[in-house]
C-alpha cells in the first residue's frame, strides 16, 4: 500500500487522477526500477542537493554540506549554479551520476525555472533515491500547487510557453511531495532535524545493493541485522563481531560490508590469515609476544590502512598517534590469535570518532576475550534461501527450470542447508540433466562429499579442539543431537561436559535453543563419519553404531566389541532383525541403547529369543520402543541407569525385588498398557521425573515412592485402573501431579504440599481432606467423571475443601461437572493473580460473589452452570467470557465496564431476554454469540451517535482500523423481531450479524434480487463527500460450515465513467446442528468503504447516476446464495447533503472552486490547475478523461 498523505482534495476526477493515482504508479515504477537499475551503476556522488539558492543557501543548505562532509557522505557542489545557464549539461551530468536526490522545497522553489527542471530531470532518472524536506513550507502547498507555493507556481507557468512543460512540473512536484521525506514544522530544532535527514541519506546508501552483491542469496538479511549492531549513526567508535561455523557465510557478509561501508570512512581494511602470516614468516621464530614482532604487525597494518608503502614504527603509541583522529573501518578476517588482535585493535581510544572494527571468528570467545559485546551469530539459512543458493550455483539463477523445481527441493533436503556445501553441490551439478540429480539423491542420503572440500572445511574447527571437546562433539553427533543440556550433562556426569557444551558453542560447532543441544545436519555427517573411520571394515569395533544396516549384522551376528559405547537405531529403517541371544554380551562397556519406533507408528519387525537375558550393567541410556518381553532380562542390572524410557511396551513389570537405581533420573514407561506394578523405588533417590500415562492395567503406586526426596513431576494421566495413592509422608520436591481420567480414584492425593500444578479431572474422589494447604498451588483442575452421576447425591459440599484449597497465588482454576459446589468460598477474593476461572456444568452453583475486582482475570467460563443467574461481576479485566447455558436473563449495560472484551458467548441462555451492548465502549469486543436464546425479545446495541463522529475522525484510515468488527449471532432466536433489531441499530457497525433466515430477504433491505445477479443502486440522495460509503448486504444461504463472501461495487456516471471498488472479504463461519442442516441463514454485512485518498475520485465525483453492487461466493461448495438485498445507510444520504437534482450538480469539468468558492468538505481542498489551463469546451477533456478512467481501472 503506498502511503498518501491526508489533505483537502479538490472535485476534479482528472485532476485527482493525475494527482493521486499517477503519482503512486510512479511511486511503484520507480521504486521498482531503482531496485533494479540502482545497484549497477557507478556513481560519482552520493547526494545531489537541490533548491532554491535565496530561500536555503546560507542557512539550512550550508549546515547540511557540513554534516554531510562529517559522515564523509560526497554531495555535489556548485555554488555558481544559478549565475550561469550554461552550466546545465554539468549540472544534468551531476543529477544522473549522484545516488540521492534531496530536494529542498522551500517557498520560493517554484518561482525558479531552473529548479523545477532539475526536479523534472530527477524524477525521470527513475534509479534515484529521492527525499523531500519541506523548508518552512507545507507538504501539501507543494503537492497540490496552492497557497503561496501555488500562487509562485502559477506565475512561474505563465513564463513557460510550453504547455506539456507546465504539465510534466505539475506531475513531478505531485509526484515528489507525495513520498516520505521531512517537514521543518515537526522540528524543533533544525540542528537535530538536518543531523537526522543526513542520518537517513547514510542509512540509504549503506543498504543500496551494489552489483557484486546482487547473487549473494540472503545477504540483505545479514547487511541489515548488522547495521542495527554497527549503528554506523553513532560517532563512537564500536568493535563488532561476527561468529559461525566454517563455511557458512561469514566471510562472504563481511567482505560484502566492507565493499559497502570502506567509501564512508577515511581509511580501512581488510585484514586476513594472510596478511598475519606476512609479518610471522620475517620473525619465525620469535616468541609471540615478540615486542618486534608487534610493531611489524602494527606498521604492516598502518601501511593499509593509509594507503603507504613500509611504514616502519618504532614505538607501540604510535598507532594510536596516527589513527586517533581518523574514522577508520578495520574488518579482521579468520583470526584465532588474540595477541594479534590486541596488537591490532587493542583499545576503542585508538581510533577517531565513527570508527568501526568487525572481527571475524568461528570462536565466540576469542570476541568476548577481547571484550566485544556486540556480536552477530550466522544462522543457518531459511529452506527457501538454501535452495535460491543452490539455484544460483547450478543454474546461475534464484529458481530451478521448469521440472528441477522438486529436485532442487529434495537435494537441499539431503544435503542439508550449508552455504559452502550448496555452492559446491550447485558447481557439481551444474549443466546435469534431471536423471543425473536423480541419481544424486541416493548417493546423498549416504553421506556424499563432493572433492572432500566441504569436510575439509567442516574439520577445521574440530581439529582445533581438545581431545575431551572432540569426544563430546562425537556423542552429539552420533547420539545426542536435539537432546536436553540437562540430560546429557546427567549421561556425561563423568566429564567436564559443560565447559565441553560452552567450548562447542563458541565455536559454533553446536546451538543451545531453549535448554535443547542442536547441531546441524551437515555437522552431524562429519562427526559421524570420524566415527565411522575408526574401523571401515568391522563397525562392531567403532565408537557408535548409527547405520540401521551395520547395526542389523552387529545384533544379529553378536559381533559388538567393548569399544563400542553407544547404539542409536530406528527401527522404520530396517525390515525385519532377529537379535542374537548374546548379542550385547561382547558390548561390555556399552553405554547408550537407543531403539526408538515413535508410538509404534510401524510394525515392529525387532525380535528377541526367548532367550534373550542379558544387557550390559554399563548402561546408562535405555530407551527402547515396543519393547516385547513381559519382563526385563533377569540378569539385568540398572545400577548405572539414568534414564530408562520404555514407552509402547509390553512390560507387564520390570523386575523383581529391590534394585540399586541411585543414578537413575527420568523413567518414562508411557503407554505400557500392559503393566500392573511399578517395582520399589525405595533406592531410586534422585528420580526426578516419572511418568507412567497411559498404563491402563497399573492399580496402584507403590509406598517406595515416599522415598522419592527428589521427584518433581508425576504423570499417570489415564491411568484407569488406579486405585490406591499411598499416604502419610510429604514429597517436599514434588512440583506437577497428574492424575487426569484416573476414574476409579476415589482418593485425595496427600503426599506433597509444596506442589504448583494438580489435575484431578475425570477422577471420583469421594474423600476430601480437611486440612490440607497448598501454599505453592499455581494451577489446580478438578472434575468429576461424568458417567458416574448416582454418587453425586450423596456428597459432601465442596465450598469448605474449595476454601482450603484456593492459595493466593493460583493463576489457573478448573472445576467441571462438581454438583456439590453451590457458592463459590469468601476467601475467592484473595485470588489477585488469577488469570483463567473456568467453571463448567456445576448445575447446582447459584450465586458468585460480589463487589470484587480481580485484576489478573482474563479468561472466565460459566459454561453449563443451568442454575446460575446472576451476571458475573467479579472482574472488568476479562477479555473472553463463555456464559453458555446459564439461567441468565440479561446482560447489563454496566458490560460496557469490560473494556478488554473479545468474546462473550451466551448460547443455548433459555432465559436470555435482554441484550444492552454499549459497542462504542466495547472496542475489542470480535464475538457476542446469542445462539437458540428462545427468551430473547430485545436487543439494544447501542453505537455513535450524533452521525457517527468515530467515523468522521479527521484521519478516516485510523479511524477504520478502529472501528469494531464484531460477529453477532442470533440464530434460533424465534422470538426476536428481526426488523425491529435492524431498524434501531443503524448506527452500529459490526463485521456480520447471523439470523436464522426465512424464504425471502427481510423488507429492510429496500433493493433485493435472487442468485448472485449484481444490483444497480441509483444515488440521487447520496452524497460522496461522508467519510464512509456505508450499505448492509442481507444474504440468504443454506446452512454450510463456512464461507467466504466478497462485496464489489462499480460507481458509474452518465458519461459512461466508472470506478471500482470492493469492501473487506467476510468470512463466515457457522457452527450446527444436524437438524439445521439445510435450512438457511439470514447474514447481513455491514460494508464501509472509506472515503479517503486511496478512493479519492470515488469521495471527489459527487454526479455519480448509480452503484452496481455484486456479491461473489469464493468457493460455493460452502453454501448457495438464494436471495439477497441492499439497504443504504442514513449516514450516506441525509437530507442536509443531499443532491436536489443532477441537473445542479457541478459539471464533471468544471472544479467547484471555480463554481464560486464553495466551502471545503474535509476530503476538497485541492485548486486544480490542470483544469484552469482547459477551456471549458475542450473537446479532448472526455477524451483524456476515458482514457485515465481504462488506465485506472487497469491500476485498480
Amino acid at each position: 500500500m503506498f502511503y498518501i498523505h491526508q489533505d483537502r482534495l479538490t472535485t476534479s476526477p482528472l485532476f485527482l487522477f493525475l494527482k493521486v493515482f499517477v503519482p503512486c504508479f510512479l511511486l511503484l515504477t520507480l521504486s521498482l526500477s531503482m531496485a533494479s537499475s540502482s545497484s549497477s551503476h557507478n556513481w560519482l556522488y552520493d547526494v545531489f542537493l537541490s533548491f532554491r539558492g535565496e530561500d536555503v543557501r546560507v542557512t539550512f543548505r550550508s549546515h547540511f554540506l557540513k554534516e554531510l562532509d562529517r559522515k564523509l557522505i560526497t554531495a555535489f557542489r556548485d555554488n555558481e549554479i544559478e549565475k550561469s545557464h550554461s552550466l546545465w549539461p554539468d549540472l544534468e551530468q551531476a543529477i544522473k551520476e549522484s545516488r540521492i536526490a534531496v530536494v529542498v522545497f522551500s517557498i520560493n522553489y517554484a518561482s525558479s525555472s531552473w529548479c523545477l527542471n532539475e526536479l523534472l530531470e530527477i524524477v525521470n532518472c527513475n534509479d534515484k533515491i529521492v527525499i523531500p524536506v519541506f523548508y518552512h513550507v507545507e507538504p501539501s502547498q507543494v503537492r497540490h500547487q496552492i497557497g503561496d507555493f501555488g500562487k509562485i507556481f502559477e506565475n512561474t507557468c505563465k513564463r513557460q510557453t510550453d504547455e506539456e512543460v507546465k504539465n510534466q512540473w505539475k506531475k513531478a512536484l505531485t509526484l515528489v511531495a507525495n513520498m516520505l521525506g521531512f517537514d521543518s514544522a515537526k522540528w524543533n530544532d533544525e540542528a537535530k532535524m538536518i543531523e537526522e535527514i543526513a542520518n537517513d541519506v547514510l542509512g540509504k546508501l549503506l543498504l543500496t545493493t551494489p552489483k557484486d552483491s546482487e547473487e549473494l542469496v540472503g545477504i540483505e538479511d545479514h547487511i541489515a541485522k548488522m547495521s542495527l549492531l554497527l549503528q554506523l549513526e553513532s560517532e563512537e567508535v564500536r568493535m563488532v563481531g561476527i561468529s559461525g561455523s566454517s563455511g557458512i557465510g561469514k566471510t562472504t557478509i563481511a567482505r560484502a560490508l566492507f565493499k559497502r561501508l570502506s567509501r564512508h570512512f577515511q581509511g580501512s581494511t581488510f585484514i586476513d590469515r594472510a596478511f598475519v602470516s606476512y609479518s610471522r614468516n620475517i620473525y619465525s621464530g620469535a616468541n609471540p609476544d615478540d615486542p618486534n614482532m608487534k610493531l611489524q604487525l602494527q606498521g604492516h597494518f598502518l601501511s593499509e590502512i593509509l594507503g603507504k608503502k613500509d611504514i616502519k614504527i618504532d614505538d607501540p603509541a604510535a598507532l594510536e598517534e596516527r589513527l586517533k583522529h581518523q574514522k577508520v573501518l578495520i574488518i579482521i578476517d579468520d583470526l584465532d590469535d588474540i595477541m594479534v588482535l590486541d596488537t591490532l585493535v587493542g583499545q576503542t581510544q585508538w581510533f577517531g570518532y565513527g570508527s568501526r572494527i568487525i572481527v571475524v571468528t568461528n570462536d565466540k570467545h576469542f570476541l568476548t576475550a577481547h571484550g566485544i559485546d556486540h556480536m552477530y551469530e550466522v544462522s543457518f539459512p531459511t529452506d527457501v534461501h538454501a535452495c535460491q543458493m543452490l539455484c544460483q550455483s547450478a543454474f546461475k539463477q534464484n529458481y530451478a527450470p521448469k521440472g528441477f523445481e522438486d529436485l532442487v527441493v529434495d537435494v537441499v533436503r539431503h544435503a542439508g542447508s550449508f552455504p559452502l556445501g550448496l555452492n559446491l553441490l550447485g558447481k557439481y551439478l551444474r549443466r546435469r540433466d534431471m536423471e543425473y540429480w536423480m541419481d544424486m539423491l541416493p548417493r546423498l542420503e549416504n553421506g556424499l562429499r563432493i572433492d572432500g572440500k566441504i569436510e575439509k572445511i567442516l574439520r577445521i574447527s574440530y581439529d582445533g579442539l581438545e581431545s575431551e571437546d572432540q569426544e563430546i562433539f562425537r556423542h552429539i553427533a552420533c547420539l545426542f543431537n536435539h537432546m536436553e543440556v540437562t540430560t546429557i550433562k546427567s549421561l556425561l556426569a563423568d566429564s567436564d561436559v559443560s565447559f565441553a557444551l560452552e567450548n562447542l558453542a563458541d565455536k559454533s560447532l553446536i546451538h543451545v535453543r531453549q535448554g535443547y543441544v542442536v547441531m546441524h545436519r551437515s555437522l552431524q555427517e562429519m562427526g559421524r563419519k570420524i566415527v565411522r573411520i575408526q574401523s571401515i571394515d568391522k563397525p562392531g569395533e567403532r565408537e557408535f553404531l548409527v547405520d540401521p544396516n551395520d547395526i542389523h549384522d552387529i545384533l544379529n551376528a553378536c559381533t559388538g566389541t567393548q569399544k563400542v559405547l553407544g547404539i542409536s537405531l530406528d527401527i522404520r529403517n530396517i525390515r525385519e532383525l532377529d537379535v542374537h541371544e548374546r548379542a550385547f554380551k561382547g558390548m561390555s562397556n556399552l553405554r547408550f541403547l537407543e531403539i526408538k519406533n515413535y508410538f509404534g507408528l510401524k510394525e515392529d519387525g525387532l525380535h528377541l529369543p526367548p532367550s534373550f537375558d542379558y544387557l550390559p550393567r554399563t548402561l546408562k541410556l535405555l530407551c527402547w520402543s515396543n519393547f516385547p518381553m513381559r519382563c526385563m532380562p533377569f540378569g539385568f542390572r540398572p545400577e548405572n541407569l539414568v534414564k530408562l524410557e520404555m514407552q509402547c511396551s509390553k512390560l507387564h513389570k520390570l523386575w523383581e525385588g529391590v534394585v540399586p537405581l541411585t543414578c537413575l533420573k527420568e523413567m518414562d514407561l508411557r503407554v505400557s498398557l500392559k503393566l500392573k506394578v511399578i517395582p520399589d523405588l525405595s533406592e531410586a533417590t534422585n528420580l526426578e521425573i516419572l511418568n507412567l500415562s497411559f498404563c491402563e492395567s497399573l492399580v496402584e503406586l507403590p509406598s517406595s515412592i515416599r522415598n522419592l526426596n527428589k521427584l518433581l513431576n508425576l504423570d499417570m494421566f489415564y491411568c484407569k485402573s488406579l486405585k490406591i495413592l499411598p499416604t502419610g509422608f510429604n514429597l517436599k520436591s514434588l512440583d506437577r501431579l497428574h492424575l487426569y481420567y484416573c476414574s476409579k480414584l476415589k482418593t485425595f492425593p496427600k503426599f506433597s504440599t509444596n506442589i504448583s500444578v494438580l489435575s484431578l479431572n475425570l477422577t471420583n474422589i469421594e474423600d476430601f481432606p480437611s486440612n490440607l494447604h497448598l501454599q505453592n498451588l499455581v494451577e489446580f483442575s478438578i472434575s468429576k467423571d461424568k458417567s458416574d452421576e448416582k454418587q453425586w447425591e450423596e456428597e459432601k459440599p465442596l465450598t469448605p475443601f474449595l476454601a482450603m484449597m484456593l492459595s493466593p497465588t493460583l493463576t489457573r482454576l478448573h472445576l467441571c461437572y462438581m454438583p456439590s459446589l453451590v457458592e463459590l468460598p469468601s476467601s475467592f477474593q484473595n485470588l489477585n493473580q488469577l488469570k483463567v476461572l473456568s467453571i463448567l456444568y456445576c448445575i447446582n452453583l447459584e450465586t458468585l460473589p460480589t463487589g470484587i475486582n480481580l485484576q489478573s482475570l482474563d479468561d472466565l467460563s460459566f459454561d453449563g452452570c443451568s442454575q446460575l443467574r446472576s451476571f458475573p461481576e467479579i472482574s472488568t479485566n476479562i477479555s473472553v467470557l463463555y456464559l453458555d447455558k446459564t439461567a441468565i436473563e440479561e446482560v447489563p449495560w454496566w458490560i460496557e465496564k469490560f473494556s478488554n472484551l473479545t468474546v462473550l458467548s451466551m448460547n443455548k441462555c433459555r432465559r436470555l431476554k435482554c441484550v444492552f451492548l454499549h459497542m462504542s465502549k466495547l472496542k475489542h469486543l470480535k464475538e457476542a454469540l446469542f445462539r437458540n436464546c428462545g427468551a430473547l425479545t430485545r436487543v439494544e446495541l447501542s453505537g455513535y451517535p450524533s452521525g457517527m463522529e468515530m467515523m468522521k475522525a479527521d484521519n478516516i484510515d485510523t479511524a477504520s482500523s478502529s472501528l469494531p468488527k464484531v460477529v453477532l449471532s442470533f440464530l434460533d432466536c424465534f422470538n426476536l423481531d428481526l426488523e425491529t433489531v435492524l431498524h434501531h441499530q443503524e448506527s452500529i457497525i459490526f463485521n456480520y450479524m447471523l439470523f436464522t433466515g426465512k424464504e425471502e430477504v427481510p423488507s429492510y433491505f429496500t433493493y433485493r434480487t435472487t442468485g448472485s445477479s449484481s444490483l444497480t443502486i441509483p444515488l440521487l440522495h447520496v452524497h460522496l463527500s461522508q467519510p464512509f460509503f456505508r450499505f448492509r448486504v442481507g444474504v440468504v444461504t443454506n446452512v454450510k460450515p463456512g464461507t467466504n463472501i466478497k462485496v464489489k461495487c462499480e460507481f458509474k456516471d452518465r458519461f459512461g465513467n466508472s470506478f471500482h471498488v470492493g469492501s473487506d472479504d467476510f468470512y463466515v463461519y457457522l457452527l450446527f446442528t444436524k437438524s439445521q442442516k439445510g435450512s438457511q441463514t439470514l447474514t447481513i454485512l455491514d460494508c464501509r468503504i472509506p472515503l479517503n485518498e486511496d478512493n479519492a475520485a470515488l469521495a471527489q465525483r459527487n454526479y455519480y447516476d448509480n452503484v452496481d453492487i455484486k456479491i461473489e461466493q469464493l468457493d460455493e461448495r460452502y453454501g448457495d446464495i438464494e436471495q439477497w438485498g441492499i439497504r443504504l445507510l442514513e449516514d450516506c444520504s441525509s437530507a442536509e447533503t443531499r443532491l436536489d437534482n443532477y441537473s445542479n450538480s457541478t459539471p464533471p469539468h468544471v472544479s467547484e472552486a471555480e463554481e464560486g468558492n464553495i466551502g471545503y468538505t474535509p476530503l476538497q481542498g485541492l485548486v486544480n490547475e490542470i483544469e484552469h489551463s482547459e477551456e471549458p469546451g475542450d473537446i479532448n477533456v472526455e477524451t483524456e478523461r476515458s482514457t485515465k478512467r481504462m488506465r485506472l481501472d487497469h491500476f485498480i
